[in-house]
């Protein structure tokens, strides 16, 4: 029998953690907690530097066909591997005529996609190998510097721009739609409706850079490859097309032969063990049985579990005791990067399309009220004459997290998006009035076109220059590190998952350089 590279490692992955019937725990010199953008910056990089690392996934490592022949199902019939220990569904957009559609009974899975529900919010994230690359729909966007240079002032904005953020679009492989395919593609319709719509109103659009590939779209619409993208497959995971973390990042940092993967575990507490640190993770099936407790130290700790799960495994860190002296503005500076949802009706005349891409490409450009409105795709496959949107607007609306002991949960404390509704509405309302359209009430949840009580996006918590240095060192703790999405203040203007990528990857070179 041929034993692959991949066996191999996972052989090694049994080796490093031990099993239910052994006391004694494992050390490793680094260990990264979480594998989306930022943690597999933190794994790629530590591995090159020689550093023996082991990446610990609460998820599960997507590679395994299921009975239909997919890794990952789509989101018009979706299963158990949609979402994270779910009794049904929550997709954002229910349906239409105030029918959910969209939803339906699954049984109990650690699937792909998980919404963290929150009082007034709801939080979107991705669980497996690869972490929100999973499930975003792959829009990068490099973020207008002004913009960056004011939620970020202390960070050099010339190395930014020079250096990481080129480098991390390389190894995203971000690449454009081909103009000539987005004039032609009849899976593109509701775009250029959109489009059409908002130069009514006076509003440009911009095309928006992506990590699916528009190649491999343009040979799914000739029939030449099985479709994705064009087979209503993005929320619940793409089973070709997009290049995802586990393709890129992480499989680079595995080819190192210093770095381990360790899926279906999870931190639950970190606590002081002599110079290093000490994990208490729980190893789980895909159906939720717990196999494991285990004990693993480390030298270093790079926490990259996404603005949620760094910002809860530090307050409860803080707030038990484990590590008390960690600073007080955890928790602070929370925010769903300015997310508004909305909903339009579209004339008779002017129909959306029953074949829509579910990658979407473009953005209509708002810069007075700053809003950036992404097309979002309703890939129903039948004519809805719904145009639907992602504002992220500009604003200084934040929550905060703060530890509940009775529950020993991070509980987020949020006003709501007042400031982000009002620009959008602004907005829509005059593209509304310059096309005789109306919004749509029957999309979301409640009745509402304005949909603000869920995220895709979220950000801080432990945010730069405040609970950490300038690159990401928690202060107070020598050997602790945070590098994703909780580094940044609650808003970027824009998709940030490349800032999240170029920050790691700023964050990295400083911290091995200075280890050395």
């Amino acid at each position: 029998m041929k034993i692959t590279r991949r066996a191999l490692l996972g052989a090694t992955a049994l080796s490093f953690l031990p099993s239910r019937a052994q006391a004694s725990g494992t050390h490793v010199p680094a260990v990264v907690v979480g594998s989306g953008y930022g943690a597999s910056v933190a794994a790629l990089r530590l591995g090159q530097a020689g550093v023996r690392t082991l990446v610990l996934e609460m998820g599960q490592r997507w590679d395994t066909p299921g009975p239909d022949g997919k890794v990952f199902c789509g989101m018009l019939n979706p299963d158990h591997r949609s979402m994270w220990f779910k009794d049904r569904t929550e997709a954002p957009v229910n349906g239409i005529l105030f029918l959910d559609l969209a939803n339906r009974p699954i049984r109990r899975h650690a699937g792909a996609l998980d919404r963290v529900n929150f009082p007034g919010m709801g939080v979107y994230v991705g669980r497996g190998v690869g972490g929100g690359s999973l499930v975003n729909g792959g829009m990068a966007v490099t973020p207008d510097r002004d913009y960056f240079t004011r939620q970020f002032p202390t960070v050099d904005a010339a190395e930014m721009y020079d250096r990481f953020f080129p480098l991390a679009t390389k190894m995203l492989r971000v690449n454009h739609i081909p103009g000539h395919y987005f004039e032609a593609s009849d899976y593109y319709r509701f775009a250029r409706l959109s489009r059409t719509a908002a130069a009514r109103a006076g509003f440009d659009t911009a095309f928006v850079p992506n990590v699916y590939s528009f190649d491999y779209m343009a040979r799914e619409e000739r029939g030449e490859v099985p479709k994705s993208a064009l087979g209503t497959e993005v929320i619940y995971g793409n089973n070709h097309g997009k290049f995802t973390l586990d393709q890129g990042y992480l499989a680079e940092a595995e080819r190192t032969g210093n770095v381990t993967i360790a899926p279906l575990h999870q931190v639950t507490r970190i606590t002081r063990e002599g110079a290093g640190y000490a994990l208490a993770v729980r190893e789980i099936t895909p159906d939720g049985e717990v196999v494991a407790e285990k004990h693993v130290t480390c030298d270093r700790l790079f926490l990259g579990a996404g603005s949620l799960g760094t910002t809860e495994l530090l307050l409860r860190a803080r707030d038990t005791g484990d590590l008390p002296d960690l600073p007080a503005e955890l928790g602070e500076g929370w925010g769903p990067n300015g997310n508004v949802m909305v909903a339009r009706n579209n004339h008779l005349l002017e129909p959306t399309g029953s074949r829509q891409s579910a990658i979407p490409t473009l953005a209509i450009t708002d810069p007075s009220r700053e809003v950036f409105a992404e097309v979002a795709p309703v890939p129903a496959g039948i004519e809805t004459y719904v145009s639907l949107y992602l504002a992220i607007t500009r604003n200084e609306e934040r929550g905060r997290f703060t530890y509940d002991p009775a529950t020993d949960r991070a509980v987020l404390q949020w006003g709501g998006a007042r400031a982000g509704i009002t620009a959008a509405s602004g907005t829509f309302d005059r593209i509304n009035d310059a096309n005789g359209t109306v919004y749509r009430y029957d999309v979301f949840g409640g009745g509402k076109a304005f949909a603000d009580d869920f995220c895709y996006h979220p950000l801080g918590g432990a945010v730069l220059g405040r609970a950490t240095d300038d690159h990401g060192r928690v202060k107070g703790y020598r050997g602790l590190y945070v590098t994703d999405g909780a580094l940044v203040p609650g808003s970027l203007g824009v998709n940030p998952f490349v800032t999240i990528t170029a920050l790691a990857e700023r964050n990295l070179a400083t911290i091995l350089h200075e280890g050395r």
